[in-house]
């Protein structure tokens, strides 16, 4: 590729940028998935962010990045986002003194179009969908001189993605396999950069939804492929990549495995992470849970680490999911049981 890779040093360099404005988010065990898999089960809570997904870290470094090499301009910012992206760009354009607007589809969560617009941020909602919430946006862009922000196929949103790898080995420093939720690859791009950076030998897993699969075709033909997203609860795991992106290559060469889930086992890891982790967790959010839960991606005896990437999911969409859940081969009983037995 004629593009530059970001390396472990951009992580690093990130990390550096990201400590006097974000904390570090807690590593915890999840007994359930531990039970259920006879593994060691631990959830990276970047739910727990402010702005409640992983993305702050990417937005921020974006940002301060950009103020480096421009000094004292602050040009308006421009991204396409399914909501997560949006809210936490808007968020870190407020502090950092950059104007942001915000393209996202008409059906984005409510919970995450209205953090946008309460940081300040002008929202544009009116697309079908991500993909054409990401064409208005670069469109806009390109013929208004601001500075465009891509959500995942950008050097320093893919760093600051990948700190939370550094955050992990400091908590956990050894693993086994890494569990990533996977739309854009931004994150999965940015942790697998820092694993295999650090020369750790655990397997990086990517999780796509089955209604959304554009790394699993891309993979699979060998370069990046045009597919039609389904209706999915993971909006924040669905659209089509863009040509070039960096996520593709960085997939390809860092990451062993991808792997889908259905929307049955997505609502089941929403149900099964609020009742036995007392967890919130989107659709998004859940994918690597749900894999987990049904994939035998971690076999007996091994210690592996799951992000939970985001929470933001709207009161009504929650309830619902929990409503409609179906623990797939009675795993509701199977793993009460199995957490009781431990008590």
């Amino acid at each position: 590729m004629n593009v530059e890779l970001p390396s472990l040093d951009d992580v690093r360099r990130a990390q550096d940028r990201l400590a006097r404005l974000l904390t570090p988010t807690p590593l915890v065990r999840s007994e359930w998935l531990s039970a259920l898999t006879s593994a060691e089960i631990f959830l990276k809570l970047e739910s727990l962010q402010p702005t409640r997904s992983f993305k702050i870290r990417g937005a921020f470094n974006a940002l301060l990045a950009l103020r480096d090499r421009l000094g004292s301009e602050r040009p308006t910012v421009v991204t396409a986002s399914a909501g997560n992206h949006g809210r936490a760009l808007a968020h870190a354009a407020a502090a950092l003194g950059f104007p942001a607007i915000v393209f996202t589809p008409s059906t984005a969560p409510e919970t995450k179009k209205s953090a946008i617009r309460r940081s300040g941020a002008e929202l544009r909602d009116e697309s079908a969908d991500y993909d054409e919430a990401e064409q208005k946006s670069r469109a806009y862009a390109k013929n208004g001189g601001t500075t465009y922000v891509s959500s995942y196929n950008d050097r320093d949103v893919i760093a600051g993605a990948g700190t939370a790898a550094l955050e992990i080995v400091e908590q956990c420093p050894s693993f086994d396999v890494l569990v990533v939720p996977l739309g854009g690859g931004g994150l999965l791009s940015g942790l697998a950069t820092a694993i295999r950076g650090l020369n750790l030998k655990a397997q990086v897993v990517g999780v796509e939804c089955e209604a959304s699969t554009a790394f699993t075709a891309s993979l699979a033909r060998g370069a990046i492929t045009e597919i039609t997203p389904g209706a999915t609860i993971a909006d924040g795991l669905s659209g089509n990549l863009e040509k070039g992106s960096l996520t593709f290559e960085l997939v390809r060469q860092h990451v062993d495995r991808v792997v889908t889930v259905s929307e049955a086992d997505l609502l089941s890891a929403i149900r099964l992470l609020a009742e036995h982790d007392h967890l919130i967790a989107e659709g998004a959010g859940a994918a690597a849970s749900a894999a987990v839960m049904t994939k035998l991606i971690v076999s007996p005896g091994q210690r592996a680490i799951v992000m939970l990437s985001g929470g933001n999911i709207d009161l009504a969409t929650f309830t619902s999911a929990v409503s409609k859940a179906e623990s797939p081969h009675g795993l509701a009983n199977f793993v009460r049981g199995a957490t009781t037995n431990r008590q």
